[in-house]
């Protein structure tokens, strides 16, 4: 991605902290169908992160074919997007003084880069479905559970669908939170966003941790 450096975060605890916050991921991957055609491929995916193992996983429906066609010579990425925020010029105190201002946008992403590999097993997508489930499921009054299910229905399940694993070898985040913006513009776009939209919101309190982060 296009990274100044001003913006780059570089932190990996950072970085998978925002992975695990950010729900699916856009899974992109050049592939090449019968034919021979090359197309770029993109599907939603809830994925899990295996800090340990620096790798995430997930699963595709069997008959999507992006994951038959996958070009397994180039790395797939996932992108995982955070809060996001339009700015308006209207915020900075600067548009008053000098009326040099544009537009703009904050947001925050995670691009995580690898090679993808695909395992069609029954027991390893069952395995897979068991910790995405009590991942999502933690915090529930009454949490859903896979044993919920009568005798052999996941299993069953499970075969309409196939694992995936991207090893990370290439992580990158991104925060683009006016930090090349002067502090009273910075001030003034929290005081925009603050009372705004869920997204807004969270950019606006994104904004205040970056700007006490960096001192």
């Amino acid at each position: 991605m296009y990274l100044p450096q001003h913006f780059a975060v570089d932190d990996v605890d950072v970085l998978h902290d925002a992975i695990d916050a950010a729900g699916p991921a856009h899974l992109v991957t050049l592939n090449r169908t019968a034919d021979g055609q090359r197309t770029i491929e993109s599907s939603v995916v809830p994925l899990l992160l295996d800090r340990a193992s620096n790798r995430l996983v997930g699963h595709l429906a069997r008959a999507n074919h992006q994951w038959r066609d996958v070009d397994g010579e180039v790395d797939a990425v996932a992108i995982f997007s955070g809060p996001n925020a339009y700015v308006s010029p209207s915020f900075y105190p600067s548009k008053r003084e000098t009326g040099r201002v544009v537009p703009t946008w904050n947001y925050e992403v995670v691009h995580a880069a690898g090679r993808l590999v695909v395992h069609d097993d029954v027991d390893w997508v069952v395995d897979l479905v068991t910790r995405l489930t009590e991942r999502h499921e933690a915090g529930r009054e009454q949490p859903w559970s896979v044993t919920d299910t009568p005798e052999g229905y996941i299993e069953n399940t499970a075969r309409s669908i196939v694992g995936i694993e991207l090893q990370i070898t290439r992580l990158e985040g991104k925060h683009k939170l006016s930090q090349n913006r002067s502090v009273a513009d910075v001030d003034g776009t929290i005081a925009g966003l603050i009372d705004g939209t869920p997204d807004e919101r969270a950019v606006a309190a994104a904004m205040q941790r970056a700007r006490t982060s960096a001192g």
